[in-house]
């Protein structure tokens, strides 16, 4: 179970970090936003965008860390 949990954390924190970096880096968020009428929002992007990317980026790197933990304890005895 709790391995599964593992795989949830890590697929969740790397769609994160990508949807986040895509946004950030590249203008896909500007050009549909600008398509919808929702230009005045650019303004505020990077408030929002670059935290949530540094969010999912840690994400990530916990829950790496969490499943190698529990790998090692399982070997170790």
């Amino acid at each position: 179970m709790a391995d599964r949990s593992d795989r949830n954390l890590i697929a969740t924190g790397i769609a994160g970090t990508v949807i986040a970096a895509l946004c950030c880096f590249t203008p896909v968020l500007v050009v549909l936003l600008g398509a919808v009428g929702l230009s005045a929002w650019l303004g505020w992007l990077d408030y929002v965008l670059l935290p949530a990317l540094a969010f999912f980026v840690a994400l990530t790197v916990y829950a790496v860390w969490r499943r190698q933990r529990r790998l090692n304890t399982r070997t170790d005895g």
